[in-house]
């Protein structure tokens, strides 16, 4: 039983860390109003591929050993943010192009949404401290934090892969449905392309603009 609500909680934490408005998001939004829902699809594949790959670097001790050093993570955040505002032009650019011409550009999702995870502060601060804990053997009695006379109903074990299994099922599950939901809502009025375009430059602008000042003024 434990291992099948370490599943779901494993799910419930995957959605929940998917889902927030942010710079992944803002690119899958991009892609999904402008190409359709397997462009979209596309780009939170590669998202996701970039967190399987910190889970292993996890796994081997990669990620601890950068947490030992500040400025390394400095420069990371750095690139992570200089990226975020070379694609918000981008955004931009075809949000601009999507009045001009009905034929939609190339998807570059994939790619985009990988090298842009690889350097995103967000995710690499969670593979840096919540994701080394959910890897680290231990039990978790979810509920008791909750109050005593809930002790026990829901045990979440960590460092299992029912936890981990979980959490990537979760983060599929709303790279499957966001675009779905973006692109039916298109399909209801053609103006929202380009709104979602220029908002998600927007998103992607304040993120950059934030991370390079953070690194540079702090």
């Amino acid at each position: 039983m434990a291992v099948l609500e370490t599943l779901v909680v494993g799910a419930l934490f995957g959605l929940a860390l998917a889902a927030p408005p942010g710079p992944m998001n803002a690119i899958i939004a991009e892609e999904s109003v402008l190409r359709g829902w397997k462009a979209g699809f596309k780009t939170g594949l590669g998202a996701l591929s970039a967190d399987v790959l910190f889970f292993l670097l996890a796994l081997a001790g990669v990620v601890t050993f950068v947490r030992e050093f500040p400025t390394l993570q400095a420069g990371m955040f750095l690139v992570g943010g200089g990226l975020m505002l070379y694609f918000a032009y981008g955004a931009a650019r075809a949000a601009r192009e999507q009045f001009q011409s009905a034929e939609p550009t190339r998807s570059r999702g994939f790619w985009k949404a990988f090298v842009l995870s690889l350097s995103n502060p967000y995710q690499i601060l969670f593979w840096l401290t919540a994701g080394v804990g959910l890897l680290t053997p231990g039990r978790v009695d979810v509920l008791s934090y909750a109050s005593d006379s809930l002790s026990g109903i829901v045990v979440v074990e960590t460092g299992s892969a029912a936890l981990v299994v979980g959490l990537f099922c979760g983060v599929a599950g709303w790279i499957v449905g966001f675009p779905a939901a973006l692109t039916a809502a298109k399909s209801k009025t053609e103006a929202l392309a380009p709104i979602v375009a220029y908002g998600s430059a927007v998103v992607l602008g304040g993120f950059g603009v934030y991370f390079v000042a953070n690194v540079l003024l702090f």
